[in-house]
């Protein structure tokens, strides 16, 4: 492949920062002081397509609080499994794989918002770009730019570069954000790629491929409420995973 550049933005860089120092033990994780937005997603169990997503929010050192209501989002049509985010894994446990159709479980930084639009309602500190047919994202496990952006400064030519186009006029698409499972720097060849929030199918009605989806409205407003500078992050878990960590882990409930 020639001509082409890599362009990837991470919103929350400093959030590996932050996760550094925690215990590879998954009972010694906790979410980072600094941390004062989550964005919350509870499936009923690991087989679940649907998931109940919530935001909260707090101020340095005080509790959570929920931002605004809960809604509904649908998930992997195969389920949930253990992603590679910023928790550890319990040991043993499965882990997603290219392809599985799975949504990604545990803890995950958030990165840059995309679409087809020109602008969108974002906080001032929140990265975008608008998706050309230059933009490509890479699902290719034998590329070195495994689970990353490519800008092309010339259009598509080859089959390779045409499968990896962004813009695809797929409305489901047209409005995203990037979930950092399984992201630079430590990317695992067919380790899971291109996991994102994005708008959902047929009002609710289909599942997804392994991301979050939901109505464009909520999409919006989540994106909207998003500010960088909080080091905002996923938190995806079944319920009894979820009921589970939470007072380790410092989640919200």
């Amino acid at each position: 492949m020639t001509r082409c550049f890599l362009v990837f933005i991470t919103l929350v860089a400093a959030v590996g920062a932050a996760f550094s120092g925690a215990s590879a033990d998954p009972a010694g994780f906790r979410l980072a002081p600094a941390t004062t937005q989550v964005v919350v997603g509870i499936a009923e169990g690991w087989g679940s397509t649907s998931v109940k997503l919530q935001r909260w929010e707090r101020k340095a050192g005080g509790a959570w609080r929920q931002a605004g209501t809960p809604w509904e989002g649908r998930l992997g049509g195969a389920g949930l499994v253990w992603g590679r985010g910023l928790n550890p894994v319990p040991s043993g446990a499965v882990l997603k794989v290219e392809g599985d159709k799975r949504a990604p479980a545990g803890v995950f930084g958030l990165g840059t918002a995309c679409g087809y639009d020109r602008e969108i309602v974002r906080h001032p500190a929140m990265p975008y770009f608008q998706v050309t047919s230059r933009d490509l994202w890479v699902e290719d496990a034998a590329s070195p730019h495994y689970n990353q952006r490519l800008r092309l400064d010339r259009e598509p030519r080859t089959a390779w570069e045409k499968k990896a186009q962004m813009r695809q006029g797929d409305y489901a698409h047209s409005l995203k954000l990037f979930i950092q499972h399984n992201a630079p720097p430590r990317v695992v060849p067919r380790g899971g790629s291109s996991i994102f929030f994005h708008i959902w199918r047929a009002g609710g009605a289909k599942a997804s491929v392994g991301c979050t989806t939901m109505s464009d409205a909520k999409l919006r407003e989540m994106i909207a409420w998003l500010d960088p500078r909080q080091l905002p992050v996923y938190v995806l878990l079944p319920r009894a995973e979820y009921e589970a960590r939470s007072a380790a882990w410092d989640l919200p409930r």
